[in-house]
């Protein structure tokens, strides 16, 4: 069975649909991640409440930093990606596809630059 050019067309759009969904579930994780990085030093102070058991806390804050940031990068990422599926949607209406991977290199970088972080933050606080 051929496609024709129309429904290569439609083909296009719901796989462009599809990335774009993606794209917003990974803004809801790292967002969602962020919070529960800001919150986590909270909670484990209810809990050394409720065992009644002084629980050492790092007193440098940095948690809140990188969960704000973590909440941050997500929306800028949810942001970037709508304005990618336009711009694709757009460019498969006049045949003119170019290909873009600074989503990609813009999250693969992030995620590099928050693990660093993130260890550094682990080895410091032992």
């Amino acid at each position: 069975m051929t496609l024709m050019p129309e429904d290569r067309k439609i083909s296009d759009h719901l796989a462009n649909e599809r990335t774009f969904l993606a794209w917003v579930r990974t803004s809801v994780g790292l967002m969602g991640f962020g919070f529960v990085v800001v919150k986590f030093s909270l909670f484990v102070r209810q809990i050394s409440l409720v065992v009644q058991k002084q629980v050492p806390l790092s007193s440098h804050g940095y948690s809140s930093v990188m969960g704000i940031c973590l909440v941050a990068f997500g929306a800028l990422i949810g942001v970037l990606s709508f304005y990618r599926y336009r711009k694709v949607e757009e460019q498969i209406s006049n045949p003119e596809y170019k290909p873009s991977g600074i989503l990609i290199n813009l999250l693969a970088a992030a995620i590099l630059l928050i693990g660093i972080l993130l260890v550094a933050y682990l080895l410091e606080s032992i």
